[in-house]
């Protein structure tokens, strides 16, 4: 079963909120969001604003996964995950 691109968004949203409430994460969770974004990014039924955060937070995945320390990659990005959490309820 595939997920559908509100699906995605959804998925995508509880691990940016998991990683802002409990300010810790995986490996495999940062992976499994760059997947959600190069997926979403493919999608036409994904609002055009929405590509500038989607890209942000690709950005913070790849920078996450490969960071020596991901709880304080966290830590250090918590306005960031708090503000794209909130763009993206706006936005769906």
């Amino acid at each position: 079963m595939s997920l559908n691109h509100q699906d995605q968004v959804n998925l995508l949203q509880d691990i940016l909120n998991n990683h802002l409430e409990d300010c810790c994460g995986s490996v495999s969770e940062y992976e499994q969001v760059e997947r959600l974004i190069q997926s979403l990014l493919a999608n036409q039924s994904v609002p055009q604003e929405m590509e500038p955060l989607l890209h942000d937070i690709y950005s913070y995945s790849q920078t996450g996964k490969n960071s020596s320390d991901l709880d304080q990659h966290i830590n250090a990005h918590q306005d960031q995950l708090s503000q794209w959490v909130h763009v993206i309820n706006t936005l769906s």
